[in-house]
């Protein structure tokens, strides 16, 4: 079965808004990330297994807020206590997953086909989304990860970069292309340039 993108009707390739004269990081790069593994894992309220011992593509889960443990195929976000969002280009973890995360201690959930992913890079991503959204962007850091409204839309925010900014948003399906729309309106100020 092959991923239907959920943007496919709208992220079309070229340069939209106050792009003129603007290169490198002053120019906002908005690109949709397909062909993901997205699974959330939950711990169960009982469950007494340290997850310190829970072993993902060399990545333990941390349940610590705003906390994002990583490596070069993989990230894992700190959701809420004991709840994970695990992002990966390595669509074969799954297997992995269900094994290390029983399911009398887990609940482990496939989101892979049911999220919009929206990557935004440069130096005024962060100014995009403070136009749409309460919290305070101030605080956050790289490979730091929140949960958030944008213009009304439930999302989450992974910065992976700061130097530029390279942020990673991922909404459900069925509002990825309301929050397409917020974010490249926010983002004709600036000019932007569709991947």
């Amino acid at each position: 079965m092959s991923l239907i993108s959920a943007l496919a009707k709208v992220h079309h390739p070229g340069q939209f808004g106050d792009f003129e004269d603007k290169k490198g990081d002053d120019l906002l790069k908005i690109s949709e990330k397909k062909n993901l593994l997205i699974v959330q894992i939950v711990q169960f309220k009982n469950s007494n297994i340290s997850t310190d011992s829970i072993d993902i593509d060399g990545l333990n889960l941390k349940d610590t807020p705003l906390n994002v443990t990583f490596n070069k195929n993989t990230r894992i976000l700190w959701n809420g206590p004991k709840n994970w969002l695990l992002v990966s280009s390595n669509k074969d973890l799954i297997k992995n997953i269900s094994l290390t995360c029983k399911e009398t201690d887990f609940a482990v959930t496939d989101l892979s086909h049911s999220r919009a992913v929206i990557e935004i890079e440069g130096n005024y991503a962060i100014e995009v989304l403070k136009k749409g959204s309460p919290f305070n962007f101030g605080v956050l850091k790289k490979n730091n990860s929140i949960n958030s409204l944008y213009n009304n839309i439930t999302f989450t925010v992974d910065l992976l970069n700061d130097k530029p900014f390279k942020v990673r948003l991922f909404a459900l399906r069925s509002f990825g292309e309301s929050l397409y729309h917020s974010i490249t309106d926010s983002s004709l100020e600036f000019g932007y340039e569709n991947k």
